[in-house]
C-alpha cells in the first residue's frame, strides 16, 4: 500500500491497483491500528497491488491520521454508512472492491476467500448464514438480523441469505452503474436488488461475524428499521416490474397461483409444440423457462440484462433485434416468438424476418394475447391496477385470432392449431409451406 494523504472526496488519479479496501469509519482509530497492518499482510500474500480508502465520518478520536499513518487514503465523507459506501466505491482506484467495517468483526483473513469469488458482474458476499458461516453477537441483535434477513431475501425472492452482510467483494467500475439511492445500512439490500435485476449473480463465502473489538455499534435499530422499511417496498416494486432480468422466471414460480399457472400453461404449450422439432430460435426468449427446457435451442433478446441472467445455464444467446434477425436464412426448423409482437409497433418487417430465417416445412409458434376476448381485456385491466410497472403497460399492438391468423396464412404457412391460457392468451403453431 502506498503512502497515506487525506483528501475531500473527489477523485484522485492513482496507479493500476488490483484490489481497493473501502473501510467506513467513526471514531475507530484503535480497531484501525489493528486492521490495516493484517490488509497490508493478506494483500502481499496474494500478491496484489492494494490500496486502503478510510471514509471517514468526522471522527474525533484521531481515526484519520491513525490511516494516514498507516498508509490509507482518507476521504472526508460526513453522513451514513450508505454515503460512505457510495463514496469509497467512486473513489476505489482497485479493479475490485472489498468494503467491510473498521471494527474487526469481518475478519482479514477471509479476504482470500471473498478475491478468490471475483467475477465481472458478480457480488461475493462475506455470509453468515451459510454452512461454515457463523456469527458470535448479542442474542437480541442476531435475531433481528435473522428477520431482516429473512424478510428481505423472501420477499424480493433474492438467492441470498446474509443480504445484510456489509463484507463484500464487488467488480468496481460495474457497481457504480447500479446507482443506489439508499443513503444508511438499506443500501446493502439496494446493491443486492438492483445487481440481481441487471441480471449479475451473487456468491457467499462462509466468514465468522465476531463482536467488534473495540468502541460501540454506529446503529440506530430505530432509525434503521424505518430506512429498510422503505428500502423494501421501494426494491419491492423493481422486483415485480419489467425491469428485472429474472421476471419471467420468478413468475413460473410465483406465489400468487394465477400468475404461476399462467407461466406453466404456457410454458406447456410452446414446449409440447417445439420440442422435438430440430434446431429451434427463441425470439424474445427474456428469462423464460421455455429457453431452458427445449434442448437444442438459440435465445434471442434486445435486453441484454436477461441474457446475461439467462448465461448461467449454458444456452446459446444472442444479442440482437427482432427486426433485423442475426442469422442466415433457413437456419431454424422451428422458431418460437411468445409474447414478444404486442410490445413493437405493428410491422410487416417482423414477420418477414421469422419467415426468413424458418426452413421451408418448420414451424413457427407464435403467442400473444387475444384482444377480440373479453376475459384478456378483464384480465389486463386488472394486473394493469394490481401490478403497474408490470408488462401490462407494454401492449402497444393489439392481435385479435382472426387476424392474426390470417396475416400469417397470407405469408405462405399453413395454420396448425390454436391453444389457450385461460381463453385469453392465444398460442398459435403455423407450418411454413414449402416453395
Amino acid at each position: 500500500m502506498g503512502s497515506g494523504r487525506r483528501q475531500e472526496g473527489a477523485n484522485v488519479i492513482e496507479p493500476p491497483v488490483d484490489l481497493s479496501f473501502v473501510i467506513p469509519t467513526l471514531n475507530e482509530s484503535a480497531n484501525l491500528e489493528a486492521l490495516l497492518p493484517e490488509l497490508s499482510r493478506v494483500s502481499g500474500q496474494l500478491g496484489l497491488r492494494s490500496e486502503v480508502i478510510v471514509v471517514d465520518g468526522r471522527s474525533s478520536d484521531g481515526t484519520a491520521e491513525v490511516a494516514c499513518r498507516l498508509g490509507a487514503r482518507v476521504l472526508d465523507v460526513p453522513g451514513r454508512y450508505g454515503d460512505a459506501i457510495v463514496a469509497g466505491l467512486r473513489a476505489a482506484a482497485g479493479a475490485y472492491t472489498i468494503t467491510m467495517d473498521a471494527d474487526l468483526s469481518h475478519g482479514p483473513d477471509v479476504v482470500q476467500r471473498l478475491w478468490a469469488s471475483r467475477h465481472p458482474l458478480t457480488i461475493g458476499i462475506g455470509s453468515r448464514y451459510v454452512p461454515g458461516g457463523s456469527q458470535t453477537t448479542a442474542p437480541l441483535r442476531a435475531i433481528l438480523s435473522r428477520i431482516l434477513n429473512a424478510v428481505f431475501a423472501r420477499g424480493l425472492s433474492l438467492p441470498v441469505r446474509d443480504v445484510s452482510s456489509g463484507f463484500r467483494i464487488y467488480p468496481t467500475h460495474a457497481v457504480r452503474g447500479l446507482e443506489p439511492t439508499a443513503t444508511d445500512f438499506d443500501i446493502l439490500p439496494e446493491l443486492l436488488v438492483r445487481a440481481h435485476a441487471a441480471g449479475w449473480r451473487a456468491i457467499e463465502v462462509p466468514f465468522e461475524y465476531r463482536a467488534r473489538w473495540s468502541g460501540s455499534s454506529k446503529a440506530r435499530v430505530s432509525r434503521l428499521g424505518l430506512a429498510y422499511a422503505r428500502t423494501f417496498g421501494r426494491l419491492w416494486r423493481l422486483r415485480n416490474s419489467i425491469d428485472s432480468a429474472d421476471y419471467d422466471e420468478r413468475a413460473y414460480d410465483s406465489v400468487v397461483p394465477l400468475q404461476r399457472y399462467w407461466q406453466r400453461r404456457r410454458h406447456s404449450i410452446v414446449t409440447r409444440a417445439a420440442r422435438g422439432q430440430g434446431r429451434v430460435l427463441d425470439v424474445g426468449c427474456g428469462s423464460s423457462r421455455i429457453l431452458r427446457d427445449l434442448g437444442d435451442v438459440v435465445g434471442l433478446d434486445i435486453a441484454f440484462e436477461r441474457l446475461r441472467y439467462m448465461s448461467r445455464y449454458g444456452v446459446p444467446l444472442v444479442h440482437g433485434s427482432i427486426f433485423a434477425l442475426p442469422f442466415a436464412d433457413a437456419a431454424f426448423d422451428t422458431v418460437v416468438c411468445s409474447e414478444v409482437i404486442e410490445h413493437i409497433a405493428a410491422s410487416d418487417v417482423v414477420f418477414h424476418e421469422l419467415t426468413r430465417v424458418l426452413r421451408p416445412g418448420g414451424h413457427l409458434v407464435l403467442g400473444t394475447p387475444d384482444y377480440d376476448t373479453w376475459s384478456w381485456r378483464a384480465i389486463e385491466a386488472a394486473y394493469r391496477h394490481l401490478a403497474p410497472g408490470g408488462y401490462a403497460d407494454e401492449h402497444i399492438t393489439r392481435y385479435g385470432h382472426r387476424q392474426l391468423r390470417d396475416l400469417v396464412v397470407a405469408l405462405g404457412y399453413r395454420h396448425v392449431r390454436s391453444e389457450y391460457v385461460a381463453g385469453s392468451e392465444m398460442i398459435l403453431t403455423f407450418e411454413k409451406r414449402c416453395a
